[in-house]
């Protein structure tokens, strides 16, 4: 009951003064509306990256040819062939496919339209191992990989630019020197969180590459997966053996060739999404506190501007700890009215942003909670001085108080 009342008196204070109130909560408002945006659009984004290694091959690993030593430094070696491929897939029982590939920029030309893509050379294996799914029309033969023949399947950007509105299966485009007929037309993956077009390709079977656009066998790429029920770290293993065979690099010398696991990646950019994230909220959450010191210093205010109402409240019977809870009641009335409004905002404009960003919306209950309790708890906390200093006064001095 004596709670009760307190909210009543609170309410009816807060009413008096609306707009000093509105101006009083806006810091919490905007401090509980900053963690809930930074939070929910950092594990959208996290959640993004995860999605996008994924759809890239599942227990993929990458074998490519030097040592990177840090960023824009690496060391060059020989370029595999394809032979490599399938040494590793004959020799290593955990791995499912082993792909060989080669890549090249080069300008694609369909009747008066042109377009700047990649053009990658490999086999059929290449889009088992990248989950790449054919929208229409098929993938290579296995005679058409061996023979070379001058055939291609194509991303949904390439066939956009090129062929507009139509089907591209069964036209003809050239890259550069090389005329090749659309067989295929594969599925649209869109761009990765780094803003890599994935449907912005042109593959051809490897040999055709080789012979018509890079003039060499060398493979700059082996794109290898392993089988789910395996340990990718084995497999790595496994893979730098045989390399090491096959690239005759003996005793304690270093490998020439690099074998990157793609989880690793994933726990990088996770790690990395992660960590902004929480400075972000961090930093967001300093404005909470700046929100708390704003209902402090008014609640100050509010103290003095009612000394004469405190003094005759004392004078006729309340005790110091129904003067406490009053104004500790308005405090956290205020703190929490700042975070109920926060959160709406912060739901609405973390739908909005993450929509513009292309990311999904992540509703976190335990986010949204956790800052309306804190914004709560700011009011008690910073609420406790004024409340205390409001029932310490002595009454004969407040009734003197004009």
């Amino acid at each position: 009951m004596m709670l009760w009342n307190a909210l009543q008196l609170a309410l009816r204070a807060l009413r008096r003064n609306v707009l000093r109130s509105v101006l009083t909560i806006l810091g919490v408002v905007i401090g509980v509306a900053a963690v809930i945006v930074m939070v929910t659009v950092g594990s959208g984004a996290t959640a993004q990256v995860t999605r996008q290694i994924a759809e890239m091959g599942s227990n993929l690993l990458m074998v490519t040819p030097g040592q990177r030593m840090g960023p824009g430094q690496e060391t060059k070696a020989q370029p595999f062939h394809a032979e490599d491929a399938d040494e590793l897939e004959r020799r290593i029982p955990s791995l499912a496919a082993v792909a060989p590939s080669a890549s090249e920029s080069a300008t694609a030309v369909a009747g008066n339209a042109n377009w700047t893509t990649t053009v990658t050379g490999s086999d059929d294996r290449f889009f088992r191992i990248r989950n790449m799914k054919v929208d229409a029309g098929r993938t290579f033969t296995d005679s058409e990989v061996r023979s070379g023949t001058a055939v291609c399947a194509v991303g949904a950007t390439v066939a956009r630019e090129l062929f507009g509105g139509g089907s591209p299966l069964g036209a003809h485009m050239r890259l550069g020197k090389l005329s090749c007929q659309v067989i295929g037309l594969l599925q649209a993956k869109g761009q990765s969180s780094m803003g890599h077009d994935h449907d912005d390709l042109v593959v051809v079977p490897l040999r055709t590459f080789q012979r018509r656009i890079s003039g060499s066998t060398d493979v700059s790429l082996l794109q290898v997966s392993v089988h789910e029920d395996a340990s990718t770290d084995a497999a790595r293993t496994e893979v730098q053996r045989v390399m090491r065979e096959r690239r005759h690099v003996s005793g304690l010398k270093v490998d020439d060739f690099q074998v990157v696991d793609l989880k690793e990646i994933a726990r990088t950019l996770t790690g990395t999404t992660q960590l902004l994230t929480s400075l972000l909220g961090a930093v967001a959450a300093v404005s909470l506190l700046v929100g708390g010191i704003g209902i402090m210093n008014i609640m100050l205010v509010s103290v003095t501007e009612r000394t004469r109402e405190i003094g005759i409240r004392l004078a006729i019977g309340a005790l110091e700890h129904d003067v406490l809870a009053q104004f500790l009641v308005e405090a956290v009335v205020l703190s929490s009215f700042g975070g109920l409004i926060g959160v709406v905002l912060a739901l609405l404009a973390s739908w909005g942003l993450t929509s513009l960003l292309g990311v999904p919306f992540i509703f976190m209950p335990g986010t949204v909670a956790l800052a309306f309790l804190f914004s709560a708890a700011i009011g008690v906390v910073f609420g406790y001085v004024p409340a205390r200093s409001a029932a310490r006064l002595d009454p004969i001095e407040a009734l003197r108080h004009e």
